[in-house]
């Protein structure tokens, strides 16, 4: 058994996104997620979707997040 339970330990602020092909390494989630709620808010159309759906996935604490289906 570990010392420190798992859930104690500091997390990683490193997310990796890709929206439209492009892949971006954040070293700041919280860069990231600003990133995508200003493209979200700024955007419609599919191009609002693709943020919106990167956006949502930083939001559940995901450390990959795409916009492509899988």
């Amino acid at each position: 058994m570990l010392k420190t339970p798992e859930l104690a330990m500091p997390k990683s602020n490193t997310v990796i996104t890709v929206c439209n092909g492009r892949r971006e390494v954040w070293t700041d989630c919280e860069e990231a997620k600003a990133y995508f709620l200003e493209l979200m808010m700024s955007t419609d159309g599919e191009e609002h979707e693709r943020a919106e759906c990167v956006y949502i996935q930083l939001l559940h604490g995901l450390e990959e997040c795409s916009d492509e289906d899988e």
